[in-house]
């Protein structure tokens, strides 16, 4: 899932951030500061002419029914700004209120803290505990700590209008001089605007509409001369920060009037995910994750749920993962139907002109045209039509899926086997994306940057394919295959579904001869000497996902290995690398931790065959992780350790990456009608 230095060596340098965005702080350096990029291939210097991709901002027309759902979520007071969840942002307009934190001191050491985010890291960084964040923005809490100082942000919608409510909650301030707050009130986006100051009001003029900003914070006779100067734009309010303060738009409210606001939107969010009954905190922890996630992205004019915002800062204003958003997609359809439409949708919108779609794409319309990413797409979306009944979106969703599904078999096909792999020549290329036609760029396209699983392949250079039978990307694309099918049936695409289905025959039958009798597994195969790999990962219990295991083998799967507490069950499960493999002590990334999607995959998989009593068990011990951080810091980590089950152990998980939130989707889907399993 990265591109760059391999990971070995960042792992010596022992980094504050994640693997994956490690492998790409080159290409964020170049492209950030137009550094003249060296070709991976040619090693001849090449410069782009423009800060955008070639072709890059080509996007396939929106149907009519995807425009009123972009239209009907980019509506309103929100989070929307990439760079702050401190920041209301009003749509259409780009109207936005930003609330930052001045430090002030009577010696050196004054200091302003104009954004933040969730999960920074670092010795000065702020440390953000996300409260409750509705899909709509009609109520968010959050607190910040920052030199010292506590307080806590919270908004709340009246209508059409915005309420925001400030509280210190310093039981001692750390200076002799109190912070200064500071609201802030300008356009963003270039969307034009204009703010005028007078007193405690701004006035607003975005075209035909007129917008009043108030401040509780009436100047009086003893601030009559009060300054901070501050590096923000536009007008803006500051004063200092003693006791709890208001904003409101539209009309004059006290404090007192606010709070009655939001405590109204409070009770009302809180009456929402409790009428989910067993199920409430785990909508709860999953609407909070979309909701701060959740961002706009100008440039192509849409709301989408990057994987967290430090890493869109990090790739310009947004990112999208392939498995990754349609994950996303999957964990929205819990309480945002439009939403899970938008990041499925949006991600397939992301294909390349080779028909697939790309392990990433970035501001500025930059992705890997070399690789994509685990096929999860189609059992996504017929997920999403199973529960929402619309057949626009399966009409929108098809083609894409069926080129993607097609290209994979194209592309990736060794001797009837399927590999990953990294197509160097493909254009437009990305420049500054080093992995390029290398190993490591295939390793990449796995999803899995690290594994234990690739240590010993062999990339052909010649095919530009990893020589290894990958048993979880044939199950993956079986499964694909299958859902394809259905698809194709409800569109009355009956050619199609049958070729489909002709495809997941093949590869079933490929998979077949990947079953070991001796372990009681289905293996990878290394295709450049015809041995079995025997170390085993989450991947090797995909099979059961694409239902191409008999109900003996699922047997021996289930009870001789994933209950095995030599190799995945234990306290907290299931771990990237089985736990009596060598590397399973790195617990370095997908060496040894335990990862959401994994797990997700696999229950997927155990539906098909285990016995509820394995299931529930399953889905209590993730759940349990998940629960862990989340009660503790209101983290949901990208990774977690196998061993202790934390995040914060290293600083290569995220603090906020929202496919960590499947571990409690999965206790969501246990709490369902039970699923049957398969008897024959």
């Amino acid at each position: 899932m990265a591109a760059g230095c391999s990971v070995r060596l960042m792992t010596e340098l022992k980094s504050r951030l994640s693997v994956r965005a490690l492998v790409y702080a080159a290409t964020f350096t170049s492209l950030l500061f137009a550094a003249a990029p060296v070709h991976a291939q040619s090693g001849t210097t090449q410069q782009a002419l423009s800060h955008f991709a070639p072709g890059g901002a080509t996007v396939p027309p929106r149907s009519a029914e995807y425009e009123a759902v972009q239209k009907s979520l980019a509506q309103g007071w929100n989070t929307w700004d990439t760079n702050s969840v401190l920041t209301q942002v009003l749509l259409p307009e780009g109207l936005a209120i930003h609330v930052g934190l001045k430090h002030n001191s009577t010696l050196n050491g004054d200091a302003f803290l104009s954004d933040a985010l969730i999960g920074r890291f670092g010795q000065d960084a702020e440390v953000v505990t996300p409260g409750p964040h509705a899909w709509d923005g009609s109520y968010t809490s959050a607190d910040v700590a920052w030199k010292e100082h506590k307080w806590r942000v919270e908004s709340a919608h009246d209508g059409n209008d915005l309420v925001m409510l400030m509280t210190p909650l310093d039981k001692k301030l750390p200076t002799a001089l109190p912070p200064s707050l500071v609201i802030s009130v300008s356009f963003l986006w270039d969307r034009p605007g204009i703010t005028l100051k007078h007193g405690n009001i701004i006035d607003v003029r975005a075209g035909a509409k007129q917008i009043g900003v108030y401040c509780t914070c009436a100047e009086s006779d003893s601030q009559a001369n009060f300054r901070v100067e501050v590096p923000v734009s536009g007008s803006y309010f500051a004063f200092d920060f003693n006791a709890a303060a208001g904003i409101s738009t539209g009309v004059q409210r006290s404090v007192d009037q606010i709070r009655t606001i939001i405590a109204k939107q409070r009770a009302a969010y809180e009456s929402s995910v409790q009428s989910a009954g067993a199920s409430s905190s785990i909508l709860d922890a999953i609407e909070t994750t979309l909701g701060w996630d959740t961002i706009y992205d100008p440039e192509q004019k849409r709301v989408i749920s990057p994987v967290s915002r430090v890493w869109s800062v990090g790739w310009g204003g947004y990112v999208l993962f392939d498995w990754d958003n349609f994950f996303a997609a999957t964990l929205a359809s819990i309480g945002d139907k439009n939403l899970a439409y938008a990041n499925a949708l949006e991600m397939l919108r992301e294909e390349t002109p080779q028909g697939f779609v790309p392990n990433y794409a970035r501001a500025g319309g930059w992705k890997s045209s070399d690789r994509s990413e685990p096929p999860v797409g189609a059992i996504t979306v017929l997920g999403l039509y199973r529960k929402f009944h619309d057949r626009w979106f399966l009409r929108d969703a098809y083609e894409p899926l069926l080129r993607w599904n097609r290209w994979w078999a194209k592309h990736r096909d060794v001797g009837g086997y399927l590999a990953w792999g990294s197509d160097a020549d493909n254009e437009p290329a990305n420049l500054d994306d080093h992995s390029r036609g290398t190993k490591q760029g295939a390793e990449y396209e796995s999803g899995l940057d690290n594994s234990p699983m690739y240590d010993d392949a062999v990339y052909d250079s010649r095919t530009h394919l990893l020589e290894m039978a990958d048993v979880g990307l044939m199950s993956l694309y079986i499964a694909d295959c299958d859902a394809l099918a259905q698809i194709a049936d409800e569109l009355g695409k009956t050619e199609d579904a049958n070729q489909l289905r002709a495809r997941a025959e093949k590869y079933r039958e490929s998979l077949a001869t990947l079953w070991d009798t001796k372990a009681g597994m289905f293996l990878n195969k290394d295709l450049h000497t015809g041995q079995f790999s025997r170390r085993l990962s989450p991947t090797n219990f995909y099979p059961l996902l694409a239902k191409a295991a008999t109900p003996a083998q699922a047997r021996h799967m289930i009870e001789d290995h994933l209950k095995n507490p030599d190799e995945f069950w234990g306290q907290w499960v299931i771990p990237s690398i089985a736990r009596d493999d060598s590397a399973f002590k790195d617990q370095d990334y997908w060496r040894g931790r335990i990862w959401g999607p994994m797990n997700f995959l696999v229950y997927l998989g155990l539906e098909n065959y285990a016995d509820k009593a394995t299931r529930d068990a399953f889905a209590q011990k993730s759940y349990d992780l998940f629960l862990k951080e989340w009660r503790a810091h209101g983290h949901v980590h990208e990774n977690y350790n196998a061993l202790l089950g934390t995040g914060d152990d290293v600083q290569s998980s995220d603090r906020f990456y929202h496919w960590g939130a499947l571990l409690g989707y999965i206790e969501y889907l246990a709490l369902r009608v039970p699923a049957q399993p398969q008897t024959h």
